[in-house]
């Protein structure tokens, strides 16, 4: 780390952005005021469902299950990646100039692909999860022991460090010589690519072989992998099949709903013209805000243990009042 901070160092010596300006979702200024208060409600509704969601699992029994364990972990990334793109982006929005230095561009861009990218391969651990229980029922304990997910844990961290000092070293070595605009509300790797002084083919087909073409592979293994199960529920009983079309649902939509996006944002070239700062609202806001209640609403025994968690809490805070 102190080495690609170093490194950090030397390249902004060698260009001549020292800033980068944001030029934000919107150009009309009462539609960003308008927008500022709807992200602050957001962005307090990721906080609150997510906090919930990690508080009923860690101080409940279902912190014991391999499921709840990496939804507590899921929730966890949807809290620091939130943290890392939501808060600047409703600071930008009541402020005429939205300016970053270079270094904490960088930062940024660093931090919000290392805790997407080990989103994903959490979302991949659940898959797995769900793929064990209902296909291989018998060994489920076996493979699926708290050691077992502790490693696929591990592999998410392991993988996205790598996918993101991957994509840093690669935008360090690049030449920004000016303009300075970024048409975006984040550091990300591709408006980014459009403010770079020399050709950019040859690192265009490397980001989207690094982002594009992985996140398109593990959504197709994703979807591989539930249609699989769909087809082994045929053999459970009629309880167990609605219990695991239940969970299952609640998995295939939270995939959905990160996937889809991530896909069209980092599948196109560089250079088109699309939407990408408007689609890329559906994963950094929309998908971590919703998570919660697709977990939640979805399923009886997150009702049951939250339930059992807030009037342990009341009650004990009653207890020490007495």
């Amino acid at each position: 780390l102190l080495c690609l901070w170093t490194h950090l160092n030397l390249m902004e010596n060698q260009n001549n952005v020292t800033e980068f300006v944001f030029m934000g979702l919107w150009e009309n200024r009462q539609l960003e005021l308008l927008f500022l208060v709807l992200f602050l409600l957001c962005y307090l509704a990721v906080l609150m469902g997510n906090f919930i969601i990690l508080l009923t699992i860690t101080c409940s029994h279902l912190i014991e299950q391999p499921m709840y364990y990496f939804l507590c972990h899921l929730s966890l990334m949807d809290l620091c990646y939130t943290s890392t793109v939501v808060p600047r982006l409703i600071r930008d929005l009541g402020t005429a100039r939205k300016n970053i230095s270079y270094n904490n561009c960088m930062t940024q861009l660093f931090t919000a692909h290392l805790l997407a990218a080990v989103e994903i391969f959490i979302l991949v651990s659940m898959a797995v999860d769900r793929y064990v229980a209902i296909v291989k029922p018998l060994h489920y304990m076996v493979i699926m022991n708290r050691r077992g997910c502790n490693v696929l844990i591990f592999v998410a961290w392991g993988v996205g460090f790598w996918h993101s000092v991957a994509l840093l070293l690669m935008v360090l070595s690049l030449p920004f010589c000016g303009p300075n605009q970024i048409d975006h509300y984040i550091c990300d790797v591709k408006p980014l690519l459009k403010l770079v002084c020399k050709d950019i083919h040859v690192v265009s087909i490397l980001v989207i072989a690094n982002s594009g073409m992985v996140v398109v592979v593990i959504f197709l293994v994703l979807v591989a992998s539930y249609t699989v199960i769909l087809y082994n529920l045929r053999t459970h009983s009629s309880v167990g099949r609605r219990k695991a079309l239940s969970t299952c649902s609640s998995h295939i939509m939270v995939v959905v709903l990160f996937f889809v996006p991530c896909i069209y944002t980092y599948v196109l070239p560089a250079g088109s013209e699309n939407k990408d700062k408007e689609i890329s609202v559906f994963y950094t806001v929309i998908a971590p805000m919703l998570n919660p209640l697709i977990y939640t609403l979805r399923n009886m025994e997150m009702k049951i243990a939250m339930g059992k968690v807030w009037s342990k809490m009341v009650h004990s805070e009653f207890k020490s009042i007495g």
